[in-house]
C-alpha cells in the first residue's frame, strides 16, 4: 500500500512538473501581454487590453499575419497532394530502386533547415529566382513532403489494396479508385499530415527569414521587433501565435484522432 502511494505521488509530481516546464514560459508569455506598463517584466502593473490593440492596428504585423497563413496553407496543401502520390505509386507499383527512392524522400528530415535553406538559396541565386513568398512556400515544401510521405506511406495497407482491386473488378478506372476510394480511406492520415504541416510552416523560421525579402512571414516579423527588445506587444502577437496554433492542434483532434477511434 505504501509503495503504491509512493508510485502515485511520484507518477503525479513529475506529471506536475513535465506540463509545468512546458507550459510556465507560454503561462508567463500571455501573462504579461495583458501588462499595464512598458516592460513585460514582474511585477504585474494591471490588465490592460491596448497592446493587442496595437497589434490588430499594425499593418506591418497584420500583413505578414496574411503573409504567413497564405504559404501555410499552399505549402501545406501541396506538401499533402505530393506525399499522397508519392506514398501511393511507391506502395502499389514496383518501381526501380523503390527502396532508394523512400530514403531519398524521407532525407530532408534529417538534415537541418538551416543548411536547407542555403541550398535552396543557391539554386535560386543560380537560377535567377527572385526571393519572396513563392520561394518561402517552396522552402516549406521541401521540409513537409517528407512529412506527408511517412504519415500517408504508413497508413497503406492490404486491405485497402483488396477494396480497390474490388473497385476495379466493378468496373471502376483508375482515377475513380484513387478518388472514391483510396483517398478516403486515407482522409484521416490525409488530414493528419496537412494540419502538422500547416503547424510546422506556422512557426517556421530559418526558411523564411532566408528565402524572403521584402514580404515576410510572421515569424520574421517578430524577429524584426525582438531585435529592438521586449514589449508587451510581443508578448501579444506571440500569444496570439499561440492561440492560433493550439486552434489547429484542437481542429485535428476533433477530425483525425477521434475519427480514427471510432469503431
Amino acid at each position: 500500500m505504501l509503495r503504491h502511494r509512493l508510485l502515485s505521488l511520484f507518477s503525479w509530481t513529475y506529471l506536475i512538473a513535465m506540463f509545468g516546464f512546458i507550459l510556465l514560459p507560454v503561462a508567463v508569455l500571455v501573462l504579461f501581454s495583458f501588462q499595464d506598463g512598458t516592460l513585460p517584466i514582474p511585477p504585474f502593473n494591471g490588465f490592460t487590453l491596448k497592446w493587442y490593440a496595437e497589434v490588430f492596428a499594425d499593418q506591418k504585423l497584420m500583413a505578414a499575419l496574411q503573409n504567413s497563413l497564405s504559404v501555410a496553407f499552399g505549402s501545406s496543401l501541396l506538401a499533402c497532394l505530393l506525399g499522397f502520390f508519392a506514398a501511393y505509386g511507391l506502395s502499389r507499383y514496383r518501381l526501380p530502386a523503390s527502396a532508394l527512392q523512400r530514403v531519398l524522400l524521407m532525407a530532408p528530415m534529417t538534415v537541418s533547415y538551416l543548411i536547407i535553406a542555403l541550398g535552396l538559396l543557391v539554386v535560386f541565386n543560380w537560377s535567377g529566382i527572385r526571393l519572396s513568398l513563392w520561394t518561402v512556400g517552396i522552402g516549406h515544401v521541401v521540409i513537409n513532403l517528407p512529412l506527408c510521405f511517412a504519415i500517408i506511406y504508413a497508413s497503406m495497407g492490404d486491405h485497402q489494396k483488396n477494396t480497390e482491386r474490388a473497385a476495379r473488378d466493378l468496373g471502376a478506372n483508375g482515377f475513380q479508385v484513387l478518388y472514391l476510394i483510396t483517398a478516403p480511406m486515407l482522409m484521416p492520415s490525409i488530414l493528419a499530415a496537412f494540419f502538422l504541416s500547416l503547424t510546422f510552416s506556422w512557426d517556421e523560421f530559418i526558411i523564411s527569414f532566408l528565402l524572403s525579402r521584402f514580404d515576410v512571414t510572421l515569424p520574421v516579423e517578430i524577429w524584426s521587433l525582438l531585435r529592438s527588445g521586449l514589449n508587451p506587444k510581443t508578448n501579444a502577437i506571440g500569444s496570439l501565435v499561440f492561440l492560433l496554433s493550439m486552434i489547429l492542434l484542437l481542429v485535428l483532434e476533433t477530425l483525425v484522432f477521434r475519427r480514427r477511434s471510432k469503431p
